[in-house]
């Protein structure tokens, strides 16, 4: 592989050069030169990380602009101490609302239950904060120099050897680099052309190649904004979160939340029988705008508490609704020499438990780490850090996956047995359950460990985190910084 790139990554080839107590001057070790494949949340976050220490790296994303689509977002105390971290926890603050409670309706609007989150906050440190998802796209754009993310980059293909990684994208160009991150979400490029390697090779695990399995079809959208007086929940300092589940037999169920800027974010789900899904193999791969008049008609009449669901598709501006497919699967092969994925690209969760999002971005987090803790840049060093990575974030991603799989059911399943789960889980578990079950579910708080860390700001407990050798040391004074 020739040293020449065509691309920025060689300019951002520089290393700190300040040096503490060290009594024979050594250089610091070289910086690996980062591809980050997908302008998503977990690519842009892992970019933001990078830029912190001066990594250098380059995005690439295929589409022209980022088109920031999707509706609702939530994120929670997995991910926020990184915010905090990084000084982006205020901007956030700024656009998102807490939410204190969770409301079931069955389709005439008669209350099936209604969840409250009473004592969250005191426990684990922070609300549920829910937003319309352009807004952290937004945010997190802001924080990338221009010209470090670069647009109209297909990747066609990926070459790597012991000197280094290649990308060749389809405008001909080509860009080289230590590391190649794939951060293209759920029909990852980078993963399917990894994965074509491997399988080549008799390297790739058969279940890797076996289709992920899709389960509901799901239109999102953001309203423009409306006018509170009408739409009263508006007014309200947290955000009013409804769910309706059509009735019995009907695989529907939509749900709607109020967000800053007098908006509301508004979902239509499916679920999808065993044939549809399997002649749905077709779908569409992409968070983008697709004509769907006839799901649009499906639950157009759908009740809310202001009224119809058709009133609320009527006040989105067409090119921000999109539909897609819910699939989900657990990849087992993340990384192979150079090559690493993060977010979807490894493992696609359903969205019912928010944490797709949470999860790319605690990857993004001790993907970092183990960059960061690089002290040389040859094939087995690389290797190994990555390797590192997958490691410490497989088992915490397998009990995510396992538990979105379970909270989909509940909250979205229109089986009988679906249904007789829901009612027994919001109706007759004590709270004390619901309680242990949350604290269960946020011990697990990944940080950057080479930033100043952010302390527990809950009453419950948090897992300990594998430490920073060379922030320890450089602490200690005892290697160049």
């Amino acid at each position: 592989m020739s040293n020449n790139t065509n691309g920025p990554m060689d300019a951002h080839h520089h290393s700190r050069t300040s040096f503490t107590n060290a009594p024979h001057e050594t250089p610091p070790p070289p910086l690996p030169r980062v591809i980050i494949v997908g302008g998503g949340l977990g690519g842009l976050l892992l970019a933001i990380i990078l830029e912190q220490v001066g990594i250098p790296y380059t995005v690439f994303e295929r589409s022209s602009e980022i088109k920031p689509l999707g509706a609702i977002m939530c994120l929670n105390s997995g991910i926020l101490p990184v915010f905090e971290q990084l000084g982006l926890f205020d901007d956030l603050m700024r656009v998102s609302l807490p939410t204190h409670s969770m409301n079931i309706f069955q389709e005439n609007m008669k209350r099936i239950s209604e969840v409250k989150m009473e004592g969250y906050k005191n426990l684990v440190g922070y609300d549920f904060t829910v937003f319309a998802r352009p807004e952290l796209h937004h945010i997190f754009a802001s924080r990338i120099p221009r010209g470090k993310i670069l647009f109209g980059k297909k990747v066609l293909s990926i070459m790597q050897n012991s000197d280094g990684v290649m990308i060749r994208c389809s405008d001909n160009s080509s860009y080289q680099g230590d590391i190649l991150v794939g951060a293209d979400g759920a029909y990852s490029a980078v993963r399917q052309t990894l994965y074509k390697q491997l399988s080549r090779e008799n390297k790739l695990p058969s279940c890797d190649e076996e289709q992920m399995s899709i389960n509901y079809s799901i239109m999102v959208g953001t309203t423009n904004a409306l006018d509170p007086e009408k739409y009263t929940d508006l007014k309200l300092n947290s955000s009013y979160y409804a769910l309706i589940l059509a009735n019995k037999g009907s695989p529907l169920s939509w749900s709607t939340f109020t967000v800053p800027g007098n908006r509301i974010c508004w979902s239509a789900q499916v679920q999808l029988d065993r044939d549809t899904s399997q002649n749905e193999s077709f779908r569409n791969s992409e968070w983008g705008p697709e004509t769907n008049e006839a799901f649009i008609r499906e639950v157009y009449n759908g009740a809310t508490p202001y009224g119809i669901l058709g009133d609320l598709i009527d006040q989105t501006p067409k090119d921000k609704i999109s539909r897609v497919f819910l699939e989900d699967k657990l990849f087992e092969t993340w990384t192979s020499g150079r090559v690493v994925l993060i977010g979807d690209a490894a493992h696609k969760l359903l969205p019912s438990a928010g944490q797709g999002a949470v999860s790319a971005m605690q990857d993004a987090v001790i993907l970092a780490n183990c960059i960061y803790d690089l002290t040389a840049l040859d094939i087995d060093s690389v290797t190994a850090a990555l390797k590192d990575y997958r490691d410490q974030r497989y088992p915490h991603v397998k009990s995510q996956y396992e538990g979105s799989k379970m909270n989909a059911k509940i909250l979205l399943g229109q089986k009988w047995t679906e249904r007789l789960m829901r009612n027994v889980v919001f109706n007759y578990l004590p709270r004390s359950v619901h309680s242990w079950n949350a604290k269960k579910d946020n011990t697990y708080r990944p940080q950057i460990n080479f930033l100043p860390q952010c302390p527990n700001r809950g009453k419950g407990p948090v897992l300990p985190q594998k430490p920073s050798k060379k922030y320890t040391l450089e602490q200690l004074g005892t290697v160049p910084i």
